[in-house]
Formats: structure tokens, sequence, C-alpha cells
């Protein structure tokens, strides 16, 4: 059964390649200067003209928290493309880190938090291992009090933002072999370590959920309202496809990263276009702000539902079946 929510880990990491060029760009008619409609894999440009990272800053106590590497010299500079160096297909550091973590379980023969945390330092503090410039706050928090000494399990901070839901589809393709409860068990324990956050676990907890109603059956439609009805109804949800993307992903609800309003404008688009994998995840990569965590979450249920094309998994800069070969490998 490990191959039942592949397709949407594969969603995900697609949608998340798709959106990297243009993450965090919150003025639309930038995104058109700069990119024009994005409807397939390209390489991200200098400079982002939305981009913080000349007011973020992080400063390591020590070499337990030494996360920037090389990168820590473009901290503090205007313009500077938060994914500068990734290739047209490339995902995002988090993405990165979903496809380790999906490596390590189906290795390792089953999630263990204390181990996966331990291969998440080795991960992060090995120079040149992800070459993605920008590392989110709930990394900067986790290594910050990991150089204070305190334990791995006591490191993670309450973090609110839908980033929290990067490896999700990750986590349940590799323990897909786990029963319902027992794998939102897991998923809660796993997102937990980073995103200690109340709505960030009940998040992740109903994509769980949905995902698991649409592999018996359900369609997008009938999942979301059945799973997801704290955070969407279908009611208002169909009132809004009336509308245009730009309008309920942005007025109505903010395209930014917290989870109050990114969870319901992820589910929205997931239910707008449940049989529609390509336009589902092309919609959100062009609504921008964060599009690349918005995206881990439509283009995992809509790859959940409809499959990913393959020259979409193909393009993939690590393509999908790479991801692949480590579950057959460990079936074989």
């Amino acid at each position: 059964m490990a191959h039942l929510f592949f397709d949407s880990f594969v969603g995900g990491l697609c949608a998340d390649a798709l959106a990297m060029p243009v993450h965090w760009y919150y003025d639309r008619s930038e995104l058109l200067r700069d990119y024009g409609k994005v409807v397939g894999y390209v390489a991200p440009k200098n400079p982002h003209p939305g981009s913080i990272l000349w007011r973020s800053h992080y400063t390591p106590l020590n070499e337990r928290g030494n996360i920037l590497h090389d990168q820590a010299k473009y901290w503090g500079e205007k313009g500077v493309h938060y994914h500068q160096f990734l290739q047209a297909g490339e995902n995002t550091l988090n993405l990165q880190l979903a496809r380790e973590l999906y490596r390590w379980v189906r290795s390792n023969g089953g999630y263990s938090a204390r181990g996966w945390l331990e291969q998440y330092v080795k991960f992060m503090l090995t120079p040149g291992r992800h070459r993605d410039t920008y590392v989110e706050e709930s990394h900067r928090g986790f290594f910050q009090r990991y150089a204070e000494g305190k334990p791995l399990e006591k490191c993670g901070i309450r973090d609110e933002h839908i980033g929290g839901l990067a490896h999700v589809p990750a986590l349940m393709a590799a323990c897909a072999d786990l029963p319902l409860g027992k794998l939102r068990a897991v998923v809660k324990e796993h997102v937990g370590l980073t995103h200690a956050h109340p709505n960030v676990l009940r998040a992740a907890d109903t994509l769980v959920r949905v995902c698991w109603a649409i592999g018996e059956g359900a369609s997008v439609r009938e999942a979301i309202p059945r799973e997801a009805g704290d955070w969407i109804s279908a009611k208002k949800a169909e009132g809004w496809s009336k509308q245009p993307d730009e309008h309920v992903v942005g007025e109505r609800f903010s395209t930014a990263c917290y989870i109050a309003e990114a969870m319901p404008a992820s589910l929205y688009l997931a239910w707008k276009y449940g049989n529609d994998y390509v336009g589902g995840v092309v919609a959100s990569a062009n609504l921008g702000g964060d599009s690349c965590h918005r995206g881990v979450v439509v283009g995992g249920i809509l790859g959940q539902a409809c499959g990913v094309p393959a020259e979409w998994s193909g393009g993939l800069r690590v393509p999908a079946v790479e991801v692949e070969r480590v579950q057959l490998a460990d079936e074989g």
C-alpha cells in the first residue's frame, strides 16, 4: 500500500517547483512583468522586487546553529531572490526535506521522531546540501534552540505558517501501510516537532483525512466538505467559484503564509479545480504570496484525486521516478 499517497506526494513536489520562481510575489503586476503567466517550470530571476531578505537576520550562536553556511552573505541585501540558485523544476528547501523524509522513512522501515530529528540536523548542518538561500523561521527557531543546548525534541517553536504542512504528503506516502488513526498520530507528532501551533496541527490532520477520503473513493468536492468543514463550506465555495481566483485568494483570503487564511484558501482552490490537477496548481502559483506551500496542499489533494501528468513529474530537477526508485527498492 506504499503507493497509496504517492501521487499526493509528487503532486506537492510539482506544485512547489512550479511556484518556486514566483514565491512570495505579493504584487501580481510585478509577477506578470517578471514571468508572465507561469505554466511550466522556469528558473528564478534576480532581483526579486518583494524580497524581504534585506531585513531578515539570523546569527548562529555556534556551529550547532550554522544553517545558512555560504548563503549568509545574501541576508541583509535588497532584491535577492529567496531561491536564487535553484534551477527550473527544482524544489525549495522544505520540499527537499520532504523528499529526504520520504527516503529516510522508507529506508529505515518506519517513522521515528528522534531518528528523523537526527537526520534533519545532519541535513541542515551540511554545507551545500540544498543550495537554497532562504531558510524559514521554523528552521531558524529550531536551530537557535539547538545551539542553546536544548534537547532535540524541545527545539521546535510555535510556528503558525502553512509551511508546516510541507512534509505531510511525503509522510503519508512513506507510512501508507498504517491505519488511518496511527497515520494521523504520526503526522501530528512529526509536524509538532517544528510547528507546535494548534491550528497547524489541525490543518495537517485535515489534509490527511481529506486525502484518505479521496483514496477511499470520494471526490474532492465530497471529501473537503466532509473532512474540512471547519475550514471551508461547500455552499460558500460554490458561490465564490463564480468570482475570479484573485478575488477569492487575495481579497477574501490572504495569499500570505499564516495558516488561518492560507489553509482555507488552499482548500478552496482544490475544491474549485477538483478534476484538474494542472489547472489547480497553475492557478495557485500565479496568485503569488506563499504559493509554494499553498501549492503543497492544492497539489497534494489534486494529485491524490487526479494523478500527476508524467511530463510534470518527469520534469522535476530530481524527477519523481528517482523518489519512486527508493520505494521500489524497499519493496523489492
